[in-house]
C-alpha cells in the first residue's frame, strides 16, 4: 500500500463519527460560552487579558495548521496577513477626526471612511470591518499563493518569510496609511471576550469541516507523498492554494481583533518574534490536528505567563524565551508531528454520556 493510500486510509478511519464530532463541537461550545461568563462576571481584568489572548492564538494556530500542518507546505510569513488585517481593520473604524489629524494624506475615498454602526449593543461597524479586511487580505494570499503554492519543502518556507519581511518594509514606508514606524493608535477598543471566542468557534469549525472534507484527505495525501498523490489523480495546487487563501483570511481577522485589542501597535508587533511564538504552539499541539492548535496555545501561554512571573520576581528577563526555545526542540527531536500529530481527541464518550 502506498504512502497516499495509507493516508487516506488512516485519514478516514482514524476520525471519530460524525456524531460524536458534532457532539464533541457542541461540548465545545458550551465550554467556551460558560469561559466567557464566568470570566466577564469576575471583574478580573488580568484573567480576561490572558484568556482574549489565549482565544487570538487558538485562532492563529489552527490557521496555520491549515496552511502548513494539512498540506506539509511550511509557511513562515503568515503573521504578514495578520499584520495587514490589523491596519486595514483599523484604518475602517479608526473616527474621522482622528484620521484627519495624523493620517491626513489617506485617499478622498478612504478618508470619509467609519465604519461605526451600531445595532443597539451590537457594533455592527467592527464585524464589517474585519470581513472586509480578511477578503482584502485573502484576495493578496490567491496572488501571492497562485506563484508560491508552486515551490515545495525549503523554498517556499524561504519564499514565506520573504513575503514577511516585504509587509514589513511596505507598512513601514506606506507612512500615508500606516504612520511609518511610528506607533498607529487611538483604535477603538471594541475586541472582548465574546467577539475572541465567537471567531474562536467559527475558526475551529471551518478548519475541522475542511479536514473531514474530501479537499482535507486530499491535502493529507499530498502531504504525505506528492509524487503518489499525483499518481492517483490528486490535484496538488487547489487544495493547497485553498488552505493558504482560506488560511490567510482567518488570519487577517486575528489582526483585526488583536488591533482592535491592544489598540495601538506598530510594524515591529507583527514580525519574527510572534511568528516563533505561534509556529511553536503549533508544533507543540501537532501539526494537522485541530485538537491540537487548541492544545499547543494553552500549553505554551500557560508556560510562558508562569515564566513571566518568575522574572518579576527575580529580575531574570528572557528565561520565558529560552524555555520556550528549548521546549521547541524537545518537541522537533522526540516528537516531530507534535504531541497529537494529525490525531484528533475523540469526543465519543460524549455521545456515550448523551445516550445515558
Amino acid at each position: 500500500m502506498t504512502a497516499t493510500a495509507r493516508s487516506l486510509t488512516s485519514t478516514t478511519t482514524a476520525t471519530p463519527s460524525r456524531r460524536a464530532n458534532r457532539i464533541g463541537v457542541f461540548g465545545l461550545a458550551l465550554v467556551m460560552v460558560a469561559l466567557i461568563v464566568l470570566l466577564q462576571n469576575s471583574g478580573s481584568s488580568v484573567w480576561q487579558g490572558i484568556f482574549t489572548n489565549l482565544g487570538m492564538f487558538i485562532i492563529l494556530v489552527a490557521s496555520l495548521n491549515l496552511a502548513s500542518g494539512f498540506t506539509g507546505v511550511f509557511s513562515l510569513g503568515h503573521i504578514g496577513f495578520m499584520a495587514l488585517g490589523a491596519y486595514l481593520a483599523a484604518i475602517l473604524t479608526l473616527p474621522l477626526e482622528t484620521k484627519a489629524a495624523y493620517l491626513n494624506r489617506l485617499p478622498a475615498w478612504l478618508a470619509v471612511v467609519h465604519l461605526d454602526m451600531m445595532v443597539g449593543p451590537f457594533p455592527l461597524g467592527f464585524l464589517l470591518a474585519t470581513i472586509i479586511a480578511g477578503l482584502a487580505v485573502a484576495l493578496v494570499a490567491l496572488l501571492v499563493g497562485a506563484v508560491l503554492m508552486r515551490l515545495s519543502g525549503n523554498f517556499v518556507s524561504v519564499a514565506t518569510l520573504g513575503f514577511l519581511v516585504i509587509v514589513r518594509v511596505v507598512l513601514i514606508n506606506a507612512d500615508d496609511f500606516t504612520r511609518g514606524s511610528r506607533t498607529f493608535s487611538n483604535v477603538t477598543p471594541y475586541t472582548d471576550l465574546w467577539w475572541v471566542y465567537g471567531w474562536v468557534a467559527v475558526t475551529l469549525y471551518c478548519v475541522w469541516r475542511l479536514k473531514n472534507s474530501a479537499f482535507g484527505r486530499a491535502m493529507f495525501a499530498q502531504r504525505e507523498d506528492v509524487a503518489a498523490a499525483q499518481s492517483i489523480g490528486i490535484v496538488i495546487m487547489r487544495p493547497r492554494l485553498l488552505a493558504f487563501v482560506l488560511s490567510a483570511f482567518f488570519t487577517a481577522v486575528v489582526g483585526s481583533l488583536w488591533g482592535h485589542f491592544i489598540t495601538s501597535f506598530s510594524p515591529n508587533t507583527f514580525y519574527f518574534d510572534l511568528t516563533f511564538r505561534v509556529i511553536t504552539m503549533m508544533v507543540v499541539g501537532g501539526m494537522g490536528s485541530v485538537s491540537g492548535s487548541v492544545i499547543g496555545p494553552v500549553i505554551v501561554l500557560a508556560i510562558s505567563e508562569g515564566l513571566r512571573r518568575i522574572e518579576d520576581s527575580t529580575q531574570l528577563y528572557g528565561i520565558s524565551g529560552l524555555v520556550l526555545a528549548i521546549l521547541f526542540i524537545i518537541i522537533v527531536v522526540a516528537r516531530p508531528g507534535g504531541l497529537l500529530g494529525d490525531r484528533e481527541i475523540n469526543f465519543g464518550w460524549l455521545g456515550r454520556l448523551a445516550r445515558r
